[in-house]
């Protein structure tokens, strides 16, 4: 239970908040796994530049870290370049 009203808001937001990067991060494993499992080299080059910005979206608002959108980026770069 809140004892001030501010610590009521505060966890308001924080719920809000969680919900909505919860949501993000979500999307943004799926479209990686869309990804890594495209065996497709022209449909995963299609989709990686909107992958690339999902992570970095992701990154820019702290719900990742900036070294694991990297990382993830690096990844995929590296299965692409894997493909026939």
């Amino acid at each position: 239970m809140a004892n001030h009203a501010s610590a009521d808001k505060r966890f308001r937001q924080s719920e809000t908040r969680r919900l909505h990067n919860k949501y993000y991060a979500r999307t943004t494993r799926n479209a990686i796994k869309a990804i890594r499992n495209t065996t497709d080299k022209a449909a995963a080059e299609a989709l990686a530049p909107k992958v690339y910005s999902m992570i970095d979206k992701l990154a820019k608002s702290s719900v990742i870290h900036k070294n694991k959108a990297a990382n993830l980026k690096s990844g995929i770069e590296l299965h692409i370049s894997k493909l026939a």
